[in-house]
């Protein structure tokens, strides 16, 4: 099992808590701050998804005026997750 806390850096949400399986797929995630009910949909849309699936759908988003969105932090998070063998 894979585990890491990613500090996020531009949103509402401070941290994200996330692990995945030997084979990559995401088995729980959990923020710290941000918008509790749509980052509770996001968490349970991921969870038991290959984590190159879901960088490849959440990249990229942005909230409002800002560079990045906690979706977008997430995949900050599981580009390091995956690495992390």
């Amino acid at each position: 099992m894979k585990h890491i806390q990613y500090q996020t850096q531009g949103t509402c949400s401070i941290l994200i808590d996330v692990q995945a399986d030997e084979n990559d797929v995401i088995q729980d995630v959990a923020f710290l701050g941000g918008c509790n009910g749509n980052l509770q949909g996001i968490c349970r849309l991921v969870k038991g998804q290959k984590i190159e699936d879901v960088i490849a759908r959440l990249d990229g988003i942005r909230c409002g005026d800002k560079l990045t969105s906690c979706p977008d932090q997430l995949c900050r998070a599981l580009e390091k997750l995956k690495i992390e063998r």
